[in-house]
């Protein structure tokens, strides 16, 4: 979709309130209270047929279409709470942690592509092209690679060797540096809870600002909006400028948060004070950020929103150096080179491959850019620089139309994956830039992937959207399990879901892959399932597809899930809502534990180091709550 409109008319509905919601005194002393949230999807066995092709060429479930207009545009009061709960034969009966390889070694990371279940040698086109065939669909996908002054480049030869490690290895920095932490996107949480009351509690908020622009108004952050914490190593920590309580402090853990309004805010997550001035571009940000994963003092931010007061603010993704706290590097959003013509936004947050000095950063405009960052940092003469080399994939499918990418990137070593506004799910290798695969999901896919490396396999899970599809039969929201080296499809559940533009129902929120007691469940939070207003948080069997729990939520939530495991081995989950509620919830059956209110529409995404969670909402303000 071209653009996310905020979804500020929300706040003003009058809603029902929980039973349970009860008043917390901020710092400033306001008094806010806490609605509260969960509705009824319907799922199909996981052997059933994944769909059928219609002559748009979409995806839909037919055994879901039969009641999509009876149970999704119904609107029926459901209650608030569990209103479903299944089978669960896979419960983890012990606690362990699963292995992890300690190779970062790009070398002996990278598979040979001969060796990928799904790699097909590509037909060579004309200018450049490839080609090979769908993954069940009909029709060829195309792709090519350019320079950096969009010269195609016919048979591209990398010259250094890109592959990730273990999601554990993504970064020893300890801290959440982008979003959902790894490579992964499985990792918005940094160590555990001491956790007695089970309880939310404000410890500090921070006022941000708004901007109005596209006919909308964005107030403090939004979508996917999930702020950086990062505990900087000792010598970066030094050579930052740092007043003394932060510079001489060895457990400061810095908050890093890139807002609507284009100023970035640097705080200390135990107090809120600010650590540095905020910087200050005046371009606005809806994404996630990321910090280098080496500890280099550099963040990578791309800019969303071009309409900032009727001032006009082109596209960039921008690189800034936070020793001088100022942007020193980057590239235009609105590129010649892309296919999407017109828009230039990134809302995806970087992957850094530390070993090889990479950054894989999708774009809207349609691109993914391959860049060599040449970073250095010398933290004895307090200096970082970088100098961007980018590289170019660009691809077509048989229905690539609005050619964008929201979604963030998951890598498996040298195989790399991103879905698109188009619904196409596309694997590639990060080393040629070779598309690997794409299969067709059915409709617009914003929510980023999530990977799992099990002992059963590599897999990928998604959602898309309600967006392109205008038959109500086909009003459905499609959650599937991708095999990552095949591309085929191993169990799919559907859902209804409501159409309404500009905001879209369906998945929007990147689920959450249970560990530990829950590491049977993979959660996702589904929105506008019986109406506009409502929505459902769904928990699933990894392995089966099959329905564990499902809770309605009054209010439906853009915000992707998080597990905060405590130090007895505890899980905790926690979302936000639009409502503006945050819900700490038990992930074992979705019912809450107790809400929380943050006054506003609250779609950003939460990150968590250790007990403190911070995120902001439409209120105006970034939170830093403690989970006592």
């Amino acid at each position: 979709m071209r653009r996310r409109f905020a979804e500020a008319r929300l706040d003003s509905l009058t809603m029902t309130m929980h039973s349970s919601s009860r008043s917390v005194p901020t710092q400033h002393g306001a008094t806010q209270s806490a609605p509260q949230l969960p509705t009824a999807p319907f799922g199909r066995p996981a052997d059933a047929p994944a769909g059928v092709r219609s002559r748009s060429g979409r995806l839909f479930s037919l055994a879901a279409a039969a009641t999509a207009l009876s149970i999704g545009l119904a609107g029926c009061a459901i209650p608030d709470g569990p209103v479903a709960q299944g089978e669960r034969p896979n419960r983890p009966t012990a606690s362990s942690s699963p292995s992890v390889n300690p190779e970062t070694d790009p070398g002996k990371l990278t598979i040979p592509l001969t060796q990928v279940p799904a790699y097909r040698v590509p037909a060579v086109g004309a200018d450049g092209w490839k080609s090979s065939p769908m993954t069940d669909a009909s029709g060829d996908l195309r792709w090519r690679v350019l320079d950096g002054n969009n010269t195609v480049i016919p048979d591209y030869q990398p010259t250094g060797t890109v592959a990730f490690g273990d999601p554990a290895n993504y970064t020893a920095v300890p801290g959440v540096l982008t979003f959902r932490g790894n490579s992964a996107r499985t990792a918005p949480v940094y160590g555990t809870a001491d956790v007695k009351e089970r309880k939310l509690q404000v410890v500090w908020t921070q006022e941000t600002g708004e901007v109005r622009g596209d006919n909308s108004y964005w107030p403090g952050a939004g979508w996917t909006g999930q702020p950086l914490l990062v505990h900087w190593p000792e010598a970066t920590r030094k050579a930052m400028g740092y007043a003394p309580e932060f510079a001489n402090d060895p457990n400061f853990t810095e908050v890093i948060y890139p807002t609507f309004s284009g100023v970035i805010y640097r705080l200390d997550l135990a107090t809120g004070k600010q650590t540095r001035d905020p910087i200050n571009t005046g371009c606005g940000y809806k994404g996630t950020g990321s910090i280098d994963p080496r500890g280099y003092p550099l963040l990578y931010a791309g800019q969303g929103l071009d309409d900032m007061n009727g001032t006009k603010c082109p596209f960039q993704y921008r690189i800034f150096d936070l020793i001088q706290n100022k942007q020193v590097s980057g590239w235009d959003g609105q590129d010649a080179g892309a296919p999407r013509k017109g828009w230039g936004a990134f809302d995806s947050s970087a992957l850094v491959n530390a070993a090889s000095d990479t950054l894989i950063e999708p774009a809207e405009n349609g691109l993914i850019y391959k860049v060599k960052l040449n970073a250095t940092f010398d933290p004895t003469a307090k200096s970082v620089s970088v100098s961007p080399e980018l590289t170019k994939l660009t691809y077509q499918t048989p229905v690539s139309e609005k050619n964008g990418i929201e979604s963030s990137a998951v890598a498996y070593r040298n195989l790399m994956y991103a879905a698109d506004n188009d619904g196409n799910l596309v694997c590639w290798d990060a080393n040629t830039l070779q598309v690997i695969w794409a299969r067709e999901l059915g409709d617009d896919t914003d929510a980023s992937l999530v990977l799992d490396q099990s002992p059963d396999g590599v897999f990928l899970y998604t959602g898309n959207e309600v967006d392109a599809r205008t038959d109500p039969s086909q009003f459905i929201t499609n959650l599937r399990k991708i095999d990552a080296l095949t591309g085929k499809l191993v169990w799919q559940y559907d859902v209804p879901a409501v159409r309404e533009e500009p905001n879209n129902g369906g998945l929007l929120g990147t689920p959450l892959l249970g560990t530990g007691p829950i590491s049977d469940l993979i959660i996702f939070n589904v929105a506008k399932t019986t109406n506009h207003t409502e929505g459902d948080m769904i928990a699933l069997d990894r392995k089966t597809g099959t329905l564990v729990w499902k809770r309605h939520l009054k209010r439906y939530s853009w915000s992707s899930p998080v597990q905060i495991n405590a130090t007895d081995g505890t899980a905790y989950g926690v979302v936000t809502d639009s409502g503006g509620t945050m819900h700490l919830f038990d992930p074992n059956t979705g019912a809450d534990i107790d809400t929380l209110s943050l006054g506003k529409n609250t779609e950003a995404s939460p990150a968590v180091y250790g007990n403190m969670l911070v995120v902001a909402s439409y209120a105006k303000r970034i939170w830093g709550i403690k989970l006592t």
